[in-house]
């Protein structure tokens, strides 16, 4: 007999916020700041501890882009996400931003690597580092 999951008022706040957020990535500072804002009292721990119980629950998706960064964690509902096949970033070198990459033409560049240079690229792990259009268009 198992027992039913423990609930608690920040981790349904926490979801709540996830939901609102759902398909962008969050860090666990930006989870905190949104808390703070709403007058919400959570310890980052507290964050961290409900967003691995989420992962392990397969409601949450955490990704680790490279080994400087934070971690980045995306709302997948209680759907298993088909698409971490294909879950390649980018990554902007000012401002840090994430951006998930759904595409195609990335693809495409994958099986030209398999098929040309005999290399298999690791989709999970492939970031495009580069500027962001809100950099770019900062440029002061």
């Amino acid at each position: 007999m198992s027992k039913a999951p423990y609930k608690t008022k920040q981790m349904a706040e926490l979801l709540t916020f996830l939901e609102s957020v759902q398909g962008k990535h969050v860090t666990v500072n930006e989870i905190c700041d949104y808390f703070k804002e709403k007058g919400i009292s959570v310890g980052t721990t507290t964050v961290y501890r409900h967003l691995e119980k989420m992962v392990k629950e397969g409601v949450v998706a955490k990704y680790v882009v490279d080994g400087t960064s934070s971690a980045c964690f995306e709302y997948t509902g209680n759907c298993q996400i088909v698409e971490k096949e294909c879950s390649y970033h980018c990554k902007c070198e000012k401002c840090g931003k994430l951006i998930h990459l759904h595409c195609d033409e990335v693809e495409s560049l994958k099986k030209h690597m398999m098929e040309h240079h005999s290399f298999e690229m690791d989709s999970l792990r492939t970031v495009f580092y580069g500027i962001c259009n809100e950099c770019r268009n900062n440029k002061e």
